[in-house]
């Protein structure tokens, strides 16, 4: 199974720069072992199982919760496909190959 992640969390009232809430949590993700990629708007993480996916989530709110923030806004999305792992990279892939057509 392959479980891709797009997520986005990080705390309210915070101020305007919030580098310093997220990249805990981005360390978090690294660590993990699962295959993962920055964005400007939020986090790509592949995992093999829904609940390693969840885990995470939990763990990076917990990481917020820890740190004082009282307020975390969050927005998750998941494609669960039965299969091979690599889908972070290969759908990327299968777009820049037709564009290079």
């Amino acid at each position: 199974m392959s479980v891709l992640v797009d997520l986005s969390m990080f705390p309210v009232n915070a101020g305007e720069h919030l580098s310093a809430h997220v990249a805990p949590i981005v360390a978090l993700i690294a660590s993990s072992g699962h295959p993962y990629q920055l964005t400007a708007m939020g986090t790509l993480i592949e995992t093999e199982r829904l609940d390693e996916a969840l885990a995470l989530v939990a763990r990076a709110q917990s990481i917020l919760a820890e740190a004082g923030c009282e307020r975390v806004y969050a927005t998750l999305k998941l494609d669960i496909r039965d299969g091979p792992l690599g889908r972070l990279q290969a759908k990327t892939a299968s777009v820049e190959e037709r564009l290079a057509q």
